[in-house]
């Protein structure tokens, strides 16, 4: 975002004061009026620094209505609320273009705001549509922290599907599966407030941003941890498939490798947090070992005869392998944000 410089000539008042007219569309921006407080404070020497007290209109929270027919399938609908939940509206009113919304998009929605949209509640629900309102502090929970939670929730499921896949444990992989959707509201809800932060400067300063393109790198670095916990859901679904344990000597050597991945994308995300090029490079060439510890799972099932084993065991390694690509990809973003900085020093 550009920054923009006006003189302004400071004006004397009463005996002791001095001072000086706003940017209208400063004001407007930030949904300020007179009477409204703002913080004044010093950074450096012969700097001041003029920030809304909070955040009002300038993060859009007006009403958004959309119409739904009775040929929109539940998959339809539930893309569509998604979408303006990203929008970062604080109400949404859906309204049915026939007589009424069907039993099938009625749950779509109910479950949608109960599992998948953080903040979100059913305020109105009648025959005439359904009015959802977004509650949630837009900082009350900020982007690092909620995607902490994203991650070690994502990390949690693998680890517990690799110990569903040496007992066989339909039960535990089924727990896997209903976590993916915490993850993903997670997700969604970072994504909501990188949207709002790309729109208003003052946001974008909160949560850490520098410029309005670092939101872009995040937005996919979290895309990633969403897919970290979508293989891990794959896997689970296998094992209530086939509902027959792994091989104590494989399952050992798939622990081995999963451990690793995760420790991959545990240092990617360290050098995110740090903004650290040189962990970033260092977990891109670690990435290389991956291939010893895939030999090793595979030196288990040289002798085994069961063609199905050897097709879940390939299957979940080529999970795993994705998993060590994604801590690649977020390296590589955490390269690209900070090339400039490396520039500069240089």
């Amino acid at each position: 975002m550009p920054e923009q410089e006006e003189l302004r000539k400071l004006q004397f008042t009463g005996k002791s004061s001095f001072i000086v007219s706003l940017p209208k569309e400063w004001i407007k921006e930030h949904g300020l009026k007179q009477g409204d407080q703002v913080v004044v404070g010093r950074n450096g020497s012969s700097v001041l620094e003029i920030k809304p007290t909070g955040i009002k209109k300038s993060i859009n929270q007006e009403s958004v209505t959309i119409t739904i027919s009775n040929n929109d399938n539940e998959e339809s609908v539930l893309r569509k609320l998604i979408a303006l939940y990203f929008l970062h509206h604080q109400t949404i009113h859906i309204k049915p273009k026939g007589n009424r919304i069907t039993p099938g998009q009625r749950n779509t929605i109910r479950s949608a705001v109960k599992n998948v949209l953080m903040g979100a509640e059913i305020i109105s629900d009648s025959t005439e549509g359904i009015t959802i309102q977004i509650l949630i502090n837009v900082v009350g929970l900020s982007v690092d922290g909620a995607f902490k939670r994203m991650l070690h929730l994502a990390k949690s499921m693998q680890d517990d599907v690799l110990l569903a896949l040496k007992e066989g444990n339909s039960e535990l992989a089924q727990q896997v599966i209903d976590t993916d959707d915490d993850v993903d509201r997670f997700g969604f809800y970072i994504i909501r407030q990188l949207t709002i932060a790309i729109e208003n400067e003052h946001m974008l300063q909160e949560m850490g941003f520098s410029k309005s393109r670092d939101c872009l790198g995040y937005r996919v670095i979290v895309k990633n941890i969403e897919r970290l916990a979508d293989h891990a859901e794959r896997m689970a679904r296998d094992v209530i498939e086939f509902k027959k344990p792994i091989n104590t000597r494989t399952s050992e050597k798939l622990k081995e490798l999963s451990d690793y991945t995760l420790k991959l994308i545990d240092d990617s995300c360290l050098a995110m947090f740090k903004q650290d090029t040189t962990g970033a490079e260092i977990t891109i060439s670690n990435i290389s070992k991956i291939a010893k510890l895939e030999k090793k799972v595979l030196d288990t099932i040289k002798s085994v005869k069961n063609e199905e084993e050897v097709y879940r065991i390939r299957k979940i390694i080529e999970n795993l392998r994705r998993i060590s690509e994604y801590a690649s990809d977020i390296s590589e973003i955490v390269l690209n944000t900070n090339i400039e900085k490396m520039i500069k020093k240089k």
